[in-house]
């Protein structure tokens, strides 16, 4: 069952009620949601406990729609939206979010045009294992919406696409905060960062504290 897609664990859920598909898609998406939940509020038991109210949320969504549900995109995309809005509403209760409509990042050059020369090399940095903690405190430092989108993009592994239409922005809205974060997080690194070599090491730490749901 391991070898089956996304869509076809929804399938066998749905279809058969085969609660150890739901179980293989919640191991298989846990690490980048419950980074992203981290992230976003950056406190783990309350990113515990939101991601699994997230799953809780998607069963009841997909119950309710048992039948009817049709597959719009990949899974994880929609089921990032659920735990987005887990994490909104949190954020809003406790007034640590502050929404942004979409400006002057619409129009003008294109994303990679408009990317400064140093901002690629904080952009590599994001992939190294070896120095993720350091890279993760700085993520935790920028403004909300940008951190959110590097969480989407390099934690998450979503589409600009895929991150433009689970914020509601547009995808020129989506790369120009994407460009700041990476522009912000070039300032807030190391200089040694750039010049040290990766180092073997493991993965990103897993969500060990994120509990699964079946």
């Amino acid at each position: 069952m391991t070898s089956l897609t996304d869509e076809q664990l929804v399938e066998a859920y749905l279809n058969r009620g085969d609660e150890r598909a739901f179980g293989l898609l919640v191991e298989r998406h846990q690490e980048r949601l419950f980074g992203y939940l981290m992230g976003m509020v950056r406190d783990r038991s309350i990113a515990s406990d939101l991601f699994q109210e997230t799953f809780l949320r998607a069963i009841q969504a997909m119950n309710a729609r048992r039948g009817s549900y049709e597959q719009q995109g990949r899974w994880l995309a929609w089921v990032m939206r659920i735990a987005r809005n887990a994490a909104l509403d949190h954020l809003r209760s406790r007034k640590k979010w502050q929404d942004v409509s979409p400006g002057s990042d619409d129009e003008g050059p294109s994303f990679w045009d408009r990317l400064p020369d140093e901002a690629p090399d904080a952009a590599s940095l994001l992939g190294r294992a070896d120095l993720w903690e350091e890279v993760e405190a700085a993520i935790e430092q920028l403004p909300p919406e940008q951190r959110e989108v590097v969480l989407m993009r390099h934690q998450s592994e979503l589409t600009f696409r895929e991150i433009a239409e689970l914020t509601d922005v547009s995808i020129n809205t989506a790369l120009g905060r994407m460009r700041y974060a990476l522009i912000n997080l070039r300032k807030l690194m190391k200089p040694e960062w750039f010049t040290d070599e990766p180092a073997s090491s493991p993965s990103r730490p897993a969500a060990s504290q994120a509990s699964s749901v079946s």
